[in-house]
């Protein structure tokens, strides 16, 4: 049921720390891996350390770009069958801090985080899932904080609550009115250390910050996720395994949203 050997993935963001481990857990299943990103030079670099990768430019805000990026890998490759839209993260601007006014968080970053993370899962997905003509599978990138507000980043957590939104509405169209299947879920991740959220979670030593500490003293699995964590949810769901799951959201979190800290 989880054999995807053959199988042609396309992942954007995919030599970034979570977009990474799931390109190599698909590699490591067998799948054809194409990584996406606007640093060609570093998607090329990581596709080469997989058994059967090749990079490709793409910028997932423009869609020209996919679109070129798409005929690409079908040139390459020959077809598509998974996409995952591990392309997105936050930025500086998007986190209002502590001792930090509200009402200055900055306009510019909520259109920013929503544009890279919202608009950049919806773009690949239409022309990537429009290539999946023997049916296929979309995985989307969710969070924690699309779920229940979290303090410090309401831009990126709004944007990702739209994903989720996205994911379950485009499951619907898709599997009501294409005569083959295309199944759409998300992977909803806990905290995970990556190089956009180092600094906030750890501090120089590698020792949580308070923050972070925080975070560890709420999830019952007491500790971060490992990029790893996410190898098994990636592979089940671009299997046939979860050949009957669409417009789901997994959560892989060490079980933080199952508690409210009391």
């Amino acid at each position: 049921m989880f054999d995807i050997k053959g199988r042609v993935a396309v992942v954007t963001g995919g030599y970034g720390t979570l977009g990474g481990a799931m390109a190599r857990a698909l590699d490591a299943f067998g799948a054809r891996v194409a990584i996406l990103g606007r640093d060609l030079s570093r998607a090329e670099a990581f596709a080469s350390t997989l058994m059967d990768g090749i990079g490709v430019r793409c910028d997932v805000t423009d869609r020209d770009s996919l679109e070129s990026a798409c005929a690409e890998v079908v040139a390459h490759i020959g077809r598509v069958d998974v996409l995952i839209n591990a392309a997105g993260g936050n930025t500086p601007k998007g986190v209002v801090g502590p001792d930090q006014d509200p009402f200055s968080a900055s306009a510019e970053a909520f259109t920013d985080l929503y544009k890279l993370n919202y608009l950049g899962t919806i773009l690949p997905s239409l022309v990537f899932g429009a290539a999946m003509a023997d049916g296929g599978s979309i995985i989307n990138i969710a969070s924690v904080s699309a779920e229940t507000p979290l303090s410090r980043v309401g831009a990126y957590g709004g944007a990702k609550a739209a994903v989720e939104h996205f994911t379950r509405w485009f499951a619907v169209e898709l599997a009501t009115k294409l005569d083959h299947t295309v199944r759409v879920n998300a992977i909803r991740p806990g905290f995970f250390v990556a190089d956009q959220n180092r600094a906030l979670l750890l501090d120089e030593s590698g020792a949580p910050t308070s923050r972070g500490q925080q975070i560890v003293d709420h999830t019952p699995m007491g500790r971060f996720g490992s990029p790893d964590d996410l190898a098994g949810a990636t592979v089940w769901l671009a299997s046939g395994a979860s050949a009957f799951v669409t417009g789901t959201v997994v959560t892989v979190d060490g079980g933080f949203g199952a508690q409210r800290g009391v």
